[in-house]
């Protein structure tokens, strides 16, 4: 009946270890509108110091690193009080990534809140889509310490530049919004609700993972993933 739209929320489980009844209403959600299924990602308090259940840790290239948990912090923008950090402090060649693994889309808007922590090589950090495996993704990542915003594929373990935005700040221990949007070959990235990256790419066209991505010693926290697409 495409003359209706079907809003349907099941909720999956509620935020872990909240501290009160309204807290614990809170949940990762699947909710549907028309025929676009979305989902909502936070964290919670009896995931402190574990990988999130569902999500799996991975990363490109070679070295000790890609350490992935979740932790306390009161500025979460959930206001759940816990986010998913990258604590690494990983070789400068190492991507670390963290994915949803139950997650497949093609088509897809994601949007996630993060905040760079600290990191002396690299800083920041992005979302990851049409993820196939460690060495086959596109990336849009925020790179504080080089005021960029840049857009890219991974193909075989190499990363290939597609756009980019430079001089844009982003002050660190302070939260930003990363927003990417891919129908086809037509990608479309924002920062902070403004659009900087238009790229067309059909190198990896099959539905992927989606998951979140920083370099080397970069470590960041995320909060409020959120994913709509098919």
């Amino acid at each position: 009946m495409r003359g209706c739209s079907l809003v349907l929320v099941l909720v999956l489980f509620p935020v872990l270890g909240t501290a009160d009844d309204k807290d614990a209403k809170k949940a990762d959600q699947i909710q549907v509108v028309g025929e676009n299924p979305s989902r909502l990602f936070r964290f919670g308090k009896e995931e402190v110091g574990k990988v999130p259940k569902g999500w799996k840790v991975a990363q490109t290239g070679k070295g000790e690193g890609s350490v992935w948990k979740v932790v306390a912090d009161d500025t979460a923008p959930s206001h759940s009080g816990f986010v998913l950090a990258q604590t690494a402090e990983s070789p400068s060649a190492l991507f670390n990534l963290c994915v949803a693994d139950d997650t497949s889309y093609k088509d897809v808007e994601v949007s996630v809140m993060f905040k760079a922590i600290k990191g002396t090589n690299d800083q920041g950090g992005g979302i990851v889509w049409r993820y196939q495996d460690a060495n086959h993704y596109y990336i849009a990542r925020m790179n504080p310490l080089e005021d960029n915003y840049r857009l890219y594929k991974v193909v075989a373990g190499k990363r290939i530049q597609l756009a980019t935005k430079e001089d844009l700040k982003a002050p660190v221990k302070t939260w930003h919004t990363l927003t990417i949007k891919m129908v086809g070959d037509h990608i479309e990235c924002s920062f902070d609700g403004k659009k900087y990256l238009d790229a067309k790419d059909d190198t990896l066209p099959k539905a992927g993972k989606v998951g979140l991505w920083t370099k080397a010693d970069a470590q960041s926290y995320f909060d409020e993933l959120k994913i709509m697409g098919k």
